[in-house]
């Protein structure tokens, strides 16, 4: 078990100002796992003042000489890969060979990314008598959730330290351990002090109190659209910048000529990654009409191919989802599609045989899902999806459209130009064209209640960057 009893502030390991803790529960074994401080009010105080007080500092700082710490930080990620694999798997239940490759590989990715950005991006460029500036926002607090939970911290600390921003992370409280294992990476690459904290916690107590801190200049969250709006309250106060990644339910839209086996096994994938703990997943599945005898038949095929079980045994496709709390959550959306009269095709809400611990959910899958039905609206984040059935192209287009949110999305068909025109009419911030793969450089957020700003790429770094233009005088003509 993996005991922390000491928050990162200031560049040393610092004993926190309350006495209580946090449990972290194995998601597969329902056994305590680790333990981490449940910080207090003031040790988010230390927290930012140590940032602002390193802030002049690390700004000044020559972007060649950020980009060779973040270098750093990616080599002693790479170094830990298959120790943070292990560790994520346990925190958050996705099989230990997948969690490896993205819960680990991305973050390093990400730093590394970031570290070779910075080489040949323009901080000023002259714009008529003006010269224009970027400079780092200042002060950012950077709230992080559970389901991809390192993937997301790097998303937002590497590209805040490539601007110039001091941080402050509140990592989600049910998956915070691998935070702490950055905290020691970072230690070790040598990064100022006060450049980068770690604050451990609840949202109501940790999260609100960085929020609404007057000494925070950006807060960037992550995680449900009702906690980012409370962010968005609070943060409101002090005027100052807030990013939000929140909710989703994405449509994968089949058009009438699509390979119907590759978009089904496709959106499936997209659906059930990570146990559908996915804000991007694509939980509602488009279909012609005319086609859904035989979508229906193929996914009732795919979903067999998904086996549940152990995340470290090797053998299972699927683990179980993060907590209790999160599986009841599921099992009640898949109760409620069932009273609904859609169509179990696949799955249910029963527990998975042979596994009497751990927090594990059938995969499942509904056909003939009303577009208004709950399940086909809120979002579930668990291994579920809906078919949908249209009767033509605007109607899908219509139905795709109608949810609170607009984070992903795909489209499927043989035509590749018309799969963009339709695209392109989707209110969502990504659309994957006939199952494109995830593109670190690309800017990932929503529109809608799916949140404003963006990660990642060069769009992600921007987000920590504020413009000032220099007025010059121009020089008189000879």
């Amino acid at each position: 078990m993996q005991v922390r009893n000491q928050l990162y502030i200031n560049g040393q390991w610092a004993a926190p100002q309350g006495n209580k803790s946090i449990d972290v529960i194995n998601a597969s074994t329902e056994e305590v796992m680790g333990r981490v401080p449940e910080g207090t009010q003031d040790d988010v105080n230390a927290a930012v003042a140590a940032a602002r007080a390193a802030f002049d500092g690390w700004a000044a700082t020559p972007a060649a000489e950020r980009a060779g710490y973040l270098q750093k930080i990616h080599e002693g990620l790479k170094a830990r890969t298959e120790e943070i694999g292990k560790l994520i798997a346990g925190e958050v239940g996705m099989p230990v060979k997948l969690a490896t490759m993205i819960q680990a590989g991305s973050p390093t990715a990400t730093f590394g990314m970031y570290a070779k950005m910075l080489a040949g991006y323009a901080f000023e460029e002259q714009v008529g008598n003006s010269l224009v500036l970027r400079e780092p926002v200042g002060v950012v607090a950077a709230i992080t959730p559970w389901n991809y939970p390192l993937h997301q911290i790097a998303a937002k600390v590497a590209p805040a330290l490539a601007a110039g921003c001091t941080v402050v992370l509140k990592p989600s409280e049910v998956a915070p351990l691998n935070a702490f294992v950055l905290a020691e990476i970072i230690h070790a690459a040598g990064l100022p002090a006060g450049v980068f904290n770690l604050v451990t916690g609840y949202g109501p107590v940790v999260g609100e109190a960085m929020a609404a801190h007057p000494e925070v200049d950006m807060v960037s969250f992550t995680g449900s659209t009702r906690a980012g709006k409370r962010v968005s309250e609070l943060a409101s106060a002090t005027v100052k910048r807030v990013a939000l990644e929140l909710g989703g339910k994405s449509a994968a839209v089949v058009l009438e000529d699509a390979d119907l086996a590759a978009a089904v096994k496709g959106t499936i994938n997209a659906c059930f990654l990570n146990s559908g703990q996915t804000c991007s997943a694509h939980t509602r599945l488009l279909v012609p009409e005319s086609k859904y005898d035989e979508v229906a038949k193929i996914a009732v095929e795919v979903a067999k191919g998904f086996t549940v079980g152990d995340p470290y045994a090797g053998a299972a496709k699927l683990g179980p989802l993060v907590s209790e709390l999160q599986r009841e959550r599921v099992r009640g959306y898949i109760r409620k599609g069932m009273e609904s009269g859609a169509e179990l095709l696949a799955g249910g809400a029963d527990a998975p045989e042979g596994l009497p611990k751990g927090y594990y959910v059938r995969p499942t899958i509904f056909g003939r899902v009303k577009p208004d039905a709950t399940i086909a609206q809120e979002e579930i984040f668990g291994p579920v999806l809906s078919i949908i059935t249209y009767k033509n192209e605007d109607e899908a287009v219509k139905i795709a459209n109608n949810t609170l949110y607009g984070l992903g999305g795909g489209v499927w068909s043989k035509d590749e130009e018309h799969a963009k025109k339709v695209a392109k009419r989707m209110r969502t911030g990504q659309v994957d064209i006939n199952g494109g793969p995830f593109n670190l450089r690309a800017p990932f957020g929503g529109y809608k209640q799916s949140g404003n700003g963006r990660e990642l790429g060069r769009f992600g770094l921007e987000e920590f960057l504020e413009y000032k233009s220099l007025q010059l005088k121009p020089e008189a003509k000879a």
